[in-house]
């Protein structure tokens, strides 16, 4: 079980499951979803569930794209998960309580991040979406 919330602790979730495929995304859009450098976000694995346990009445939804968007606790403002096609699609990491069984395992859009960004670690840093295969994309 993973569980989770925003900064004031008004909304809660959980997720019975697990997540996968985490990355952080340096375009300019999620830094300022994320008010960070990247945002650091995990998807929910198939066959996991995701439920609000608190609070779901103090959310705020914002649709940036077709068919996507991102959930934020209107009292603290916390960027809470994403959607797709108005369902919950994963998480930011920083929300959950504790290890969340995932490490960062690729940088996106790193061609566009921040001039004081500087990326540590080293998982593979792509300047735009990463391809479908190979490492063409992979910034050195």
């Amino acid at each position: 079980m993973i569980e989770g919330g925003c900064y004031c602790g008004a909304v809660r979730y959980k997720i019975d499951g697990s997540l996968g495929r985490a990355s952080a995304c340096h375009c300019s859009h999620c830094r300022r979803a994320f008010s960070g450098a990247s945002s650091a976000y995990a998807e929910i694995s198939e066959g996991s569930k995701f439920s609000w346990v608190i609070g779901e009445d103090k959310l705020t939804r914002h649709n940036s794209q077709q068919g996507w968007g991102l959930v934020f606790c209107r009292i603290c403002g916390s960027t809470l998960c994403g959607l797709f096609d108005g369902k919950v699609h994963g998480v930011t990491l920083g929300t959950v309580d504790g290890d969340p069984g995932v490490q960062i395992e690729m940088h996106t859009f790193v061609g566009s991040k921040a001039p004081w960004d500087h990326i540590g670690g080293n998982a593979p840093q792509f300047d735009e979406e990463p391809p479908n295969s190979g490492a063409s994309g992979v910034v050195k």
